[in-house]
């Protein structure tokens, strides 16, 4: 038996594993009534663990970067399902999803933080920060901030993050140097926001004790998905046969963070990294805690000298 092939059979104390996909970590749930606020919706394990949590009877709020692409989303999962405008890259766009949720009075039972980009081969910046850190920790920072508001009583914050935190430079985060100015690589500063939404996910988690509401990050595993864009052209190629061999299908990846964010066995777990849907180990620089504290303090920093403080201020605790 191949390594692949005993992977795929493998299952853990959840009673899922490497196979499982989102439909059968979720099948016989009723989550009616229940509104999951997803980003990066419209494509990949975005829209399969939009596809399937509303086939349970979940109401989607469905972000993506442009309002025409979340709209094509919403419309065919059906159903209330809402359409949301977030460019996590642009904190005018997220403050400005984060205040329709607001407006609308919706209360959300899980806030699903999806969406990212990876290892750009050129290092760029926005708003004077590298681009991977401030689409996939900076961008969902701010917006998990800003509707915690929202949060349901026992809502649940699920954080993608990936293995390839442990690409992170040897400081783990480069706080004196977040942009990589000095030594930027694609991978290394992917590693380095994968880390940060790791880190972010275990402090909000210290946040919430003595509250019924969690926050874990996980791993969806190796997928074939839009997310590998930027990558190596050689890389890419080799992808569909590398897919068909060794990878994840959308649904399997889709699998991990749909068990975290609705699953019953998974309500008591708080600031978890869950691989394969079972809470799995981290890098040393993902345990700590101290590090993540510094982490967050710069977070809030940064994004109150891009004049979103006050989107913060009351509601996402120091």
């Amino acid at each position: 038996m191949s390594l692949v092939s005993m992977l795929r059979g493998t299952r853990g104390k959840s009673g899922f594993g490497y196979a499982s996909t989102a439909e059968d970590v979720t099948r016989g749930l009723d989550l009616t009534g229940r509104t999951v606020l997803i980003t990066g919706v419209n494509s990949g394990l975005g829209f399969e663990s939009a596809r399937v949590l509303r086939s349970r009877g979940a109401r989607i709020l469905g972000a993506a970067r442009s309002l025409a692409n979340a709209r094509k989303v919403t419309a065919e999962l059906g159903g209330d399902s809402l359409p949301l405008a977030c460019d996590l890259a642009e904190p005018a766009s997220v403050r400005a999803c984060v205040e329709e949720v607001r407006a609308a009075g919706l209360t959300l039972d899980v806030l699903l933080c999806n969406a990212g980009i990876m290892a750009l081969p050129e290092r760029t910046l926005a708003h004077g920060q590298e681009l991977q850190f401030l689409t996939n920790h900076l961008g969902h920072f701010l917006l998990v901030g800003g509707l915690l508001p929202a949060l349901a009583s026992k809502g649940r914050v699920v954080v993608l993050s990936s293995a390839a935190h442990a690409w992170a430079p040897p400081a783990g985060i480069q706080l004196d140097d977040l942009s990589m100015a000095k030594n930027y690589g694609g991978n290394r500063a992917y590693g380095q926001s994968k880390l940060a939404n790791l880190l972010f996910a275990r402090s909000l988690a210290r946040r919430f004790v003595g509250t019924e509401k969690t926050a874990n990050a996980v791993h969806p595993g190796v997928i074939a998905t839009n997310l590998a864009r930027h990558m190596n052209p050689v890389v890419r190629a080799v992808m569909p046969l590398a897919s068909a061999l060794a990878m994840k299908s959308v649904g399997q990846g889709a699998a991990t963070q749909c068990y975290v964010a609705v699953h019953p066995d998974a309500a008591s777990a708080r600031g978890e990294y869950f691989a394969d849907c079972n809470v799995a180990g981290t890098s040393a620089h993902g345990r700590d805690d101290a590090l993540a504290e510094r982490l967050w303090v710069r977070s809030r920093e940064i994004l109150e000298n891009l004049g979103q403080g006050d989107l913060l201020e009351g509601s996402l605790p120091d």
